[in-house]
């Protein structure tokens, strides 16, 4: 795949700066909705646009924030989701548009936590030359009285390699490895799910990454994933795969994470624990997921971390900056191991990592620097 143009750095002698990031650093999605449906493309983009100053204030209002998608335009001809979601969501959708109204380019609105978002984006991993690109460039431009004052460019992350078929119909095209899932699920549970039309999981099973409640007495999407597939995962290490995570999760082709900390030879189950753990019924989905400070509190004290009852995603720190506009996406911290995630860092301060030059949103070098307390 070819490496995006890297441009040079940005001046830091302008008045805005704009940050990007993703909620997750990895989406995923199905690729075939003719059968079921477990997610459908549905990625988030937050931007925090900072005035610039020797003390910057960030910008909430005043500003047009559009994004866009250069090398990914259109997803209607590259996944049947459009077709299928009207039985599986109860709307008619325009073509490339997706559940919360955004499409693949727009304007982002003020969230009312300091940043500005579009969410329910449609893209897929599929580029506009028809190559896999699960790692799509954005383009956040910051417009002030018709004139562009700041430009970025974050990731925005996808992937549709949930590898159901290393265990159902192996060989088989998606539709058949679908219905194979259908079928077993009827088996087990007295359901009439094969051959009634495409299945949403989550109108059973909720799912809070999709909103849905799901029905009383049924476990949770993630509760019913994990816990059910914790003991058959004998095929995979057949196969010399260490990581079941990967067998549902990006992935054999897609690095879902590919941070700092994979780099540093931790990865998924030293977080967030196996799969007996993640599908525990008492276990509330993504509310329930690993801290910074689970681990790097106790090696620095001094350090503030996430703000009480927040996760590093929703967390803000340094003069109300947050975290991951800094630090990069959660499974992209970085410096990351994927060329596409270091491009903002690289043009906003010259290289990779955590954006810790203070002159990217100061005009004068404070003193004393930031020492990573939320109150400095």
């Amino acid at each position: 795949m070819k490496r995006p143009t890297q441009q040079k750095q940005q001046p830091t002698n302008d008045a805005y700066v704009v940050l990007g990031f993703n909620d997750l650093g990895m989406h995923c999605m199905n690729q075939d909705f003719s059968q079921l449906c477990i997610l459908p493309p549905f990625n988030s983009l937050h931007a925090q646009v900072i005035r610039r100053g020797r003390e910057p204030r960030i910008v909430t209002s005043g500003v047009t924030v559009n994004y866009s998608i250069p090398n990914n335009t259109s997803s209607v001809q590259k996944t049947n989701f459009w077709q299928f979601a009207p039985q599986l969501f109860g709307v008619i959708l325009p073509p490339d548009v997706g559940l919360t109204g955004h499409g693949l380019s727009g304007s982002m609105a003020p969230t009312g936590a300091n940043d500005w978002a579009a969410t329910g984006i449609p893209v897929t991993p599929i580029d506009d030359r028809g190559f896999l690109s699960p790692y799509n460039l954005a383009k956040v431009e910051v417009v002030s009285q018709g004139n562009v004052v700041a430009t970025t460019r974050p990731v925005v992350p996808v992937s549709w390699e949930i590898s159901c078929n290393v265990c159902h119909a192996p060989g088989m095209p998606g539709p058949m490895v679908d219905a194979d899932i259908l079928r077993k699920h009827d088996l087990k549970h007295n359901t009439s799910l094969l051959g009634n039309g495409p299945v949403l999981c989550a109108s059973c099973h909720a799912d809070p990454a999709l909103g849905t409640p799901g029905v009383v007495g049924i476990s949770t999407m993630s509760h019913a994933m994990h816990s059910s597939h914790a003991n058959r995962m004998q095929p995979l290490a057949a196969m010399g795969v260490t990581n079941a995570c990967y067998a549902c999760h990006p992935g054999f082709q897609t690095n879902c994470q590919r941070d700092v900390h994979f780099a540093k030879g931790i990865y998924c189950i030293q977080c967030h624990g196996d799969m007996a753990a993640v599908g525990n019924p008492t276990r509330t989905p993504w509310v329930d997921e690993p801290t910074c400070a689970g681990c790097h509190q106790a090696r620095q004290p001094e350090f503030d971390f996430e703000e009480p009852g927040k996760l590093f995603k929703e967390s803000h720190g340094h003069g109300n900056v947050h975290c991951a506009a800094c630090h990069g996406s959660p499974h992209a911290i970085g410096p990351a191991l994927t060329f596409q995630d270091n491009i903002q860092a690289i043009e906003h301060q010259g290289h990779a990592g955590v954006i810790n030059k203070c002159t990217v949103c100061h005009t004068t070098p404070p003193s004393p620097q930031f020492e990573h307390h939320r109150g400095d």
